[in-house]
């Protein structure tokens, strides 16, 4: 049987019904009231929450209804999404801090425990690793008050796009600064689940499950977008992966992000429900130590 210690968090695409990264509007058509009870009916105790949902749900609640929410339904570990060009300077910036300090006072306020960012979307060629350290160091400074982690999420569609460019970027810089993991970028972006060892254990502040085809669909922003899998209905080896991750020592909650074209589609219950139990059933024979 899985740890009973396995607490998984819904990554804000997996319950967020008929819209996906990149949509004309990102905002759930599924009320913040519903997707927290589908939740925890479903037995999920995290979720994730993206930008512009967030805003528009704070706006529309205010943030002790939202607070509330997430307390009524037993849902104690918040993630929010997706800061992206940080590292940069000039109008991108200032348009990247301004969702930056609007992302980080609403998880103070919540009690969030990650911001999620990416290092350099859509850039070709490797990263100024020196500046983007700098800008990391800035960044992690700002979420600290908020008692937030900074957690850069790899991509095979960005510039920090492996672990070792991963680390490279984020050991040392600061105790709240490292790594988010993820199944579906990982062997996408032609990695072994066995250089997960690599990581320092203090590097690795969050984790999302997922699965895939062996066939990408289109490009790879294509597949990440529409055709993820859920776990153990796809070819990626996830118990595998997750051993990995408990053998360096990982012990937080397990986010599950699955963007999918076909998921979005089904009821909110039943994707809550199907989303929880085929990832718990990746974790029947994963080895804890005792």
């Amino acid at each position: 049987m899985p740890d009973k210690s396995v607490e998984l968090l819904a990554a804000y695409w997996t319950l967020a019904g008929d819209t996906y990264p990149g949509a004309p509007c990102e905002i759930s058509p599924f009320s913040l009231q519903s997707r927290a009870e589908a939740a925890a009916r479903a037995g999920w105790r995290g979720m994730g929450l993206v930008h512009a949902d967030l805003v528009h749900n704070v706006a529309k609640l205010g943030l002790s209804t939202v607070r509330s929410i997430f307390q009524d339904n037993g849902i104690k570990h918040l993630e929010v999404e997706f800061l992206t060009d940080w590292h940069l300077d000039g109008p991108l910036r200032a348009a990247s801090d301004k969702v930056r300090d609007e992302l980080l006072d609403i998880a103070a306020e919540l009690g969030a425990r990650s911001l999620k960012v990416a290092g350099g979307l859509f850039e070709q060629g490797p990263p100024d690793v020196p500046r983007m350290r700098e800008a990391f160091a800035v960044l992690c400074d700002r979420a600290k008050p908020s008692g937030v982690n900074v957690v850069i999420e790899f991509l095979p569609f960005s510039s920090v796009n492996t672990i070792d460019r991963a680390i490279a970027v984020a050991d040392g810089v600061r105790p709240n600064g490292g790594l988010l993991v993820d199944t579906w970028h990982v062997a996408r972006g032609g990695m072994s689940f066995d250089e997960i060892a690599k990581l320092p254990l203090e590097l690795i502040k969050s984790i999302e499950l997922d699965d895939a085809s062996s066939t990408i669909v289109g490009s790879l922003l294509n597949d990440s977008t529409h055709h993820r899998k859920l776990c153990g209905e796809g070819d990626l080896d996830v118990p595998a992966f997750i051993q990995h991750v408990v053998n360096v020592g990982y012990r937080g909650p397990w986010g599950v992000e699955l963007i999918s074209a076909e998921l979005r589609k089904l009821p909110l219950d039943v994707a809550a429900k199907r989303a929880f139990e085929t990832t718990m059933a990746q974790f029947e024979n994963i080895k804890f130590p005792a």
